[in-house]
C-alpha cells in the first residue's frame, strides 16, 4: 500500500539556510528506498513551517529503511543543530 506523507519543519532561529542543505541531502536518499520527492515548498510568512514537503513510499517497509538509513543517521547532529521541530503525517490526495 502506497504511503503518501505531509512533512513539515520549523528551523532554528537562523538556521533556515543550514535546513535547507540539510533536507538537500537526506531527501536526494529517496530514490534509493522506491520513494519520491512529489513537492517541495517554503514558506513565505513567518510563524508557519519554513518548509513543507509531499513524498511518496512503495510501503511502511521502505519508509523505516529510509528512516533507519545509516547515511541519513550520520547526519542527526546537523539535522539537530538546524531544525526545531516536524510534524510527519499520512495524507490522501483526491
Amino acid at each position: 500500500m502506497t504511503l503518501t506523507l505531509c512533512v513539515l519543519l520549523w528551523a532554528h532561529p537562523g538556521q533556515e539556510g543550514a535546513l535547507t542543505e540539510y533536507e538537500d541531502e537526506v531527501l536526494a536518499l529517496l530514490p534509493d528506498h522506491s520513494a519520491r520527492l512529489l513537492a517541495r515548498v517554503r514558506s513565505l510568512e513567518p510563524g508557519h513551517a519554513d518548509e513543507v514537503q509531499l513524498y511518496e513510499f512503495p510501503g511502511q517497509s521502505e519508509l523505516d529503511a529510509y528512516l533507519a538509513d545509516p547515511r541519513r543517521t550520520a547526519l542527526t547532529a546537523r539535522r539537530d543543530a538546524a531544525i526545531a521541530r516536524t510534524e510527519l503525517f499520512p495524507v490522501a490526495g483526491r
